[in-house]
């Protein structure tokens, strides 16, 4: 109402219209009202906070996959196809009925991949499994995450997912070094200080940290703990360096070196050839490995299916390395909860993979001291749409 009229004016409207006018107002407040709680409850459910967790069984998830279409794509962060080969087996196995599809590649190409494909409307995958542990609160704030919280979401560890269930960590997964048992001998490695030992001059191979994000950070811990005098002596060791987490272990285990840094492996591995080391008061490092659907995801079912069954107390406790990302799954015997471990650095590698231009610098820095990275990326070039 006009803030010229006057008090007169005003009572010469009569009560009738005043009683309308009323009524108007009021029915206006409580529309705002309830247009303002739809919307409060519509962000509420795009948040993930009225998300439930599931309570559906892998049995009734998988008929409704089945139902939905029986496909289900997997981008899944890693250095060669095989390394895939497990999920493909264990989910064939679990579900037959269902058309997997897994694509392996590193996770710094995987995310600009989906990125590129989201910006053209051309995406493939359903759930993405990787390293870049950024990606997944970048696309929580761009909404391209469908908010779930599969069985068991409660019980994991709360480092290792959203509170709205934009994404979940699957796996534990540590970065370390390991030799080869035999030509180490009684002078084997026990500390990352004992590989520039000068014994060990051209007898190591270790994967490039300015290439792996996840390499560069167990390579900083290390700076950090022994400062950069260690890295000009180990740069002196003449190490052979190639791409992919897996080259250290496959040049240690083809008896071509005897030491592999920047690899992982299992703390519980009963092999009497190799031993991946964790080091009792120096640095190693450790991360839950984030898995998300995508809120465009054309199998969102199966996709929920997957991270149910990846998620289980009978995958956890399957877990190779002896870890879960479940508090209530009880670690192989001679661990704790690699949570507790604070020379696994768990909390530190999602904030320093949240840096972007610290990370540039770092690996530039190094690229100083070892070189440019050179060679062909390990899984190969999958180009822009590969599982399509």
């Amino acid at each position: 109402m006009s803030r010229d009229f006057s008090r007169r004016r005003l009572l010469a409207t009569g009560a009738g219209v005043a009683l309308g006018g009323a009524a108007a107002v009021s029915a206006s407040t409580a529309s705002a009202a309830t247009s303002g709680s739809q919307a409060g409850t519509a962000d509420a459910l795009r948040s993930g906070l009225g998300v439930r967790e599931e309570t559906r069984s892998l049995d009734e998830l998988y008929r409704a996959a089945v139902a939905e279409g029986g496909k289900f794509v997997l981008y899944q962060g890693g250095d060669v196809d095989g390394q895939a080969a497990g999920v493909r087996a264990g989910f064939a196995d679990r579900f037959p009925d269902i058309d997997l599809t897994v694509v392996v590649d590193y996770s710094k190409y995987h995310d600009v991949r989906v990125d590129n494909q989201l910006a053209t409307g051309t995406l493939v995958p359903d759930v993405v499994q990787l390293q870049t542990l950024q990606d997944f609160t970048r696309w929580k704030r761009q909404g391209r995450l469908l908010p779930y919280k599969p069985a068991g979401f409660s019980k994991v560890h709360k480092g290792f997912k959203d509170p709205d269930g934009a994404w979940t960590a699957l796996m534990v997964i540590g970065f370390s070094f390991l030799y080869d048992i035999q030509a180490a001998g009684t002078h084997a490695p026990r500390t990352p200080q004992d590989l520039v030992d000068p014994r060990w001059k051209g007898a190591i191979a270790s994967s490039y940290p300015h290439d792996d994000d996840a390499v560069l950070y167990l390579f900083s811990l290390y700076q950090r703990t022994y400062g950069w005098d260690w890295v000009a002596k180990f740069a002196a060791q003449q190490p052979q360096f190639a791409r992919g987490s897996h080259t250290p272990g496959l040049a240690v285990n083809g008896k071509q070196k005897v030491i592999g840094v920047g690899g992982s492996g299992s703390p519980v591995s009963t092999s009497t050839v190799t031993k991946w080391v964790v080091p009792e008061g120096h640095p190693f490092m450790a991360w839950g490995q984030r898995a998300a659907i995508l809120k465009q995801a054309a199998n969102p079912t199966a996709a929920k299916l997957y991270l149910n069954w990846m998620l289980s107390e009978e995958r956890q406790k399957a877990s190779f390395n002896g870890w879960s990302v479940r508090t209530d799954v009880t670690p192989s015997p001679g661990l704790k909860p690699v949570w507790e471990n604070p020379d696994a650095h768990v909390d530190g590698f999602p904030r320093f993979m949240e840096d972007r231009a610290a990370i540039e610098r770092l690996k530039q820095t190094f690229a100083l001291y070892f070189g440019e990275v050179k060679g062909d990326p390990s899984p190969g070039w999958l180009g822009l749409h590969p599982g399509r």
